[in-house]
């Protein structure tokens, strides 16, 4: 269990190794593709084999996180670029006082959602820009970013369905929900650190894949 290689380069002033970032695991997908579902799996799979583990999510995960989260999903309505810097200001603040520290003292983290949601949801779906959206991102996160990214794939009229209470953004339909898909599975042509996974297979299966990646 002591995680894949990583690129030296991803490391930082904020003291992140190449050690403590293989240890950082994003699950990412669509509204209703089952993130929280297999992220709580795998936290209970790497602690079956005794890993010490620190769960996380997004939007939320500290005290201005949580107060974001009601803005970016509960408001009527939010200008597209608010929506970017709110989401980009609680990734900075979970990365330094949650994240960080939880790498430096030798935990795994498991992120329901990270930077690479805004890069398919805001970047591509709202049509304001890949590299502009990921710039701005990995700019405030400093090298905290993840070492694995597991998209899960499912079909966005399928997984729609599957929410009990649509927030703002998982209520917008499935035609933009069809863009976010576009802008991940483009991800996953484009960045070695993002493997695109079936959604609709068992969530056993789905942290078997997994571990088998990072294990």
């Amino acid at each position: 269990m002591s995680g894949g290689y990583v690129n030296p380069e991803n490391a930082s002033s904020t003291g992140v190794t190449v050690g403590f970032v293989s240890k950082y695991i994003a699950l990412e997908g669509g509204d209703g593709s089952g993130k929280s579902t297999v992220s709580a799996a795998l936290r209970t799979r790497l602690e079956e084999f005794g890993a010490s583990v620190v769960m996380v999510r997004e939007p939320g995960g500290t005290p201005l996180g949580e107060a974001v989260r009601g803005l970016l999903l509960d408001s009527e309505r939010l200008d597209d670029w608010a929506e970017v810097l709110l989401f980009a200001a609680q990734r900075a603040e979970l990365a330094r006082e949650v994240v960080l520290p939880a790498l430096q003292s030798g935990k795994w983290v498991v992120s329901d959602r990270t930077y690479y949601s805004s890069i398919a949801y805001q970047g591509k779906a709202r049509g304001l820009g890949v590299d502009r959206i990921r710039s701005i991102n990995e700019t405030g996160l400093d090298g905290v970013t993840p070492d694995h990214v597991f998209v899960l794939d499912v079909d966005p009229a399928r997984a729609l369905a599957r929410q009990d209470r649509p927030d703002r953004i998982g209520g917008e339909g499935v035609e933009f929900q069809a863009a976010v898909r576009e802008g991940y599975l483009d991800l996953g042509r484009t960045d070695s650190k993002v493997s695109i996974l079936d959604g609709s297979l068992s969530v056993d299966h789905l942290v078997d894949r997994i571990m088998e990646t990072v294990g």
